[in-house]
């Protein structure tokens, strides 16, 4: 068979499936993927890679060649676009998230601390009801928050008396 004629090789034995021929394929999904791409030319091909695929439950599916030259090379662009074009949005996306991370946290105005609030609310209610059946009010974050950046401060305080530069359980204050 001239390579004109010649769309793909079969997976198993590497006969030539000819343009407009029947060919088969998985149906399981990890067999189909771009990079995978297994085709068989009989059934008898696709059969003889169930005991290296250990699929649960599988079938071959019929399919048709493409019955023009032009489809495949057009189907070989797209693949290699498809391959290539996750890699680098990926690495575009990684790319972008770094510069986000590397950012430098806004400093609070004049010295003073933020009023953001540092307690997870959900979890401070659902504490409450178990302890005591009670609700909470979302405006008891704030003084919360602050009681927590008193702590903390006192625990930066305690670490940097020691010489070091990460704030370890020991540095929190009881109370």
């Amino acid at each position: 068979m001239t390579e004109p004629e010649r769309w793909r090789g079969c997976s198993v034995c590497k006969e030539p499936i000819a343009l407009g021929a029947a060919y088969w394929v998985c149906n399981v999904s990890t067999c189909n993927r771009k990079r995978t791409g297994l085709v068989f030319c009989s059934v008898d091909c696709w059969d003889v890679h169930l005991p290296e695929a250990r699929h649960r439950e599988s079938w071959a599916i019929e399919k048709t060649a493409p019955r023009v030259a032009e489809s495949v090379e057009a189907a070989k662009t797209s693949l290699r676009a498809a391959q290539t074009s996750p890699r680098a949005e990926s690495a575009e996306k990684k790319a972008a998230t770094r510069r986000i991370i590397a950012a430098p946290a806004p400093e609070p105005a004049s010295g003073t601390p933020t009023e953001e609030v540092l307690i997870v609310a959900s979890r401070l209610k659902d504490y409450v009801r178990a302890k005591a059946g009670y609700n909470t009010s979302d405006r008891a974050l704030g003084p919360l928050s602050d009681i927590v950046r008193r702590a903390v401060d006192e625990a930066i305080q305690n670490a940097r008396r020691e010489g070091r530069k990460t704030v370890l359980d020991r540095d929190v204050p009881e109370r």
